[in-house]
């Protein structure tokens, strides 16, 4: 038996590995240590920043059991739930290419600057999946969705990346940080619709995913590169092979709360210690790197999120400790709005011209980090002031 009590340790884990992303995000990094960035792809091993986004990912999937659970419990029927999975797997991947396009603007070919297109951008994200209120000024309210809606068709349009001779226009790439979440919830959504919270179905889809990352990093899976354009997140395997991580760990809390926490933090302990100890024997074949999303990255960063997991649950939910983490609250409960307001105060600064960020120019580390620190507070404190006024996005 299991019961719906809500994991306070989710909440709080999302929202630090959110305001960790946004200050990793603005460090400059010419000046600040280089433990705190990416390392570049060639190079076997990981700074702070190669943690932050699979931590964030192992936290997606951490929470689809109890999303997913909800729905069910409410009686939902599955086809509503699929339809949901894949309208909110769509609209990340949406706004994923969009903003990885924005640095790809053409100034002169699009009629329009590269800090303006983004700035629109963001603002038509925002107008169109803005979480309005269930009140009078539904007129209001679809008409702000409309105008967004139309505003990111003319941005589509008006799009260029090149010169005239060669214009250009949007790419999928590597469908950007959105895209990559919207690839792994996809996976495990759907792997939890068809196997709800079987823990053996859940570990062999873990497994499954970790054998296609080894195979498609050893070049096995090259007869897929027709399809790969499309679904080459999927057939890399490790965006949803930490996706699973997750789920697997989210399963597991809701199959073993009648069992207590001591049990629960020794599975999540041995977990942890099992998938560092992994990532290391392959990187025997495998180099620890983020860019090339490799299998003992993958592994590593898996464990490294149970147990810094399994010390928060151990803190908020065990003891009751939830007071330190009152200011990730924000970031935690509207985490899409925490990730993409700060992009417009970004865009907004850089045509402004205004040095705001003064910080950036220090050639001192502790000036930079601090200046950082400082960023990434301001944003979770932003998006606590705009959830007060109704400025919420949600997919």
């Amino acid at each position: 038996m299991t019961h719906p009590v809500r994991i306070s340790s989710i909440d709080i884990m999302r929202g630090l590995t959110l305001l960790l992303m946004l200050f990793v995000n603005d460090l400059n990094m010419k000046v600040a240590p280089a433990w705190l960035g990416h390392m570049k792809s060639d190079f076997d091993g990981m700074g702070l920043a190669d943690w932050v986004f699979p931590g964030f990912l192992f936290i997606v999937g951490m929470a689809i059991p109890f999303a997913m659970s909800g729905r069910i419990n409410r009686g939902e029927p599955v086809l509503k739930i699929f339809l949901h999975i894949i309208v909110r797997t769509i609209s990340l991947l949406i706004i994923g290419v969009l903003m990885l396009n924005s640095g790809r603007v053409n100034p002169e070919t699009t009629g329009m600057g590269k800090d303006l297109w983004a700035l629109l951008m963001y603002v038509s994200v925002f107008f169109f999946w803005n979480d309005y209120p269930a009140d009078r000024r539904k007129l209001l309210f679809t008409i702000l969705r409309a105008a967004g809606v139309a505003a990111l068709i003319f941005l589509v349009i008006i799009f260029r990346s090149g010169p005239a001779d060669d214009p250009g226009w949007l790419i999928t790439g590597w469908w950007g940080i959105l895209g990559l979440i919207g690839w792994g919830y996809l996976v495990a959504s759907l792997i939890y619709l068809a196997t709800r919270d079987s823990i053996a179905a859940t570990t062999i889809a873990v497994l499954f995913f970790l054998a296609v990352n080894i195979l498609d990093a050893s070049g096995v899976l090259g007869f897929l590169d027709p399809v790969r354009p499309a679904l080459g997140i999927i057939i890399q395997g490790n965006v949803p092979l930490i996706v699973l991580t997750g789920m697997l760990a989210g399963v597991l809390i809701r199959k073993m709360q009648d069992s207590g926490y001591e049990r629960i933090l020794l599975l999540f302990v041995a977990l942890g210690i099992l998938s560092l100890a992994s990532g290391f024997i392959l990187r025997s074949w495998f180099i620890i790197s983020k860019i090339m999303a490799t299998p003992s990255w993958g592994m590593i960063c898996s464990g490294i999120s149970f147990l810094v997991f399994a010390l928060i649950y151990w803190l908020a939910d065990v003891k009751g400790y939830r007071k330190w983490a009152a200011f990730v609250s924000p970031a935690g409960k509207h985490s899409l709005t925490t990730y993409l307001a700060p992009d417009i105060l970004y865009h907004a600064i850089w045509m402004s011209a205004v040095p705001v960020l003064i910080y950036k120019q220090s050639s001192e580390p502790l000036v930079v980090i601090i200046g950082s620190i400082a960023w990434a507070l301001l944003m979770a404190g932003l998006t606590a002031l705009l959830a007060k006024i109704n400025i919420k996005l949600k997919l």
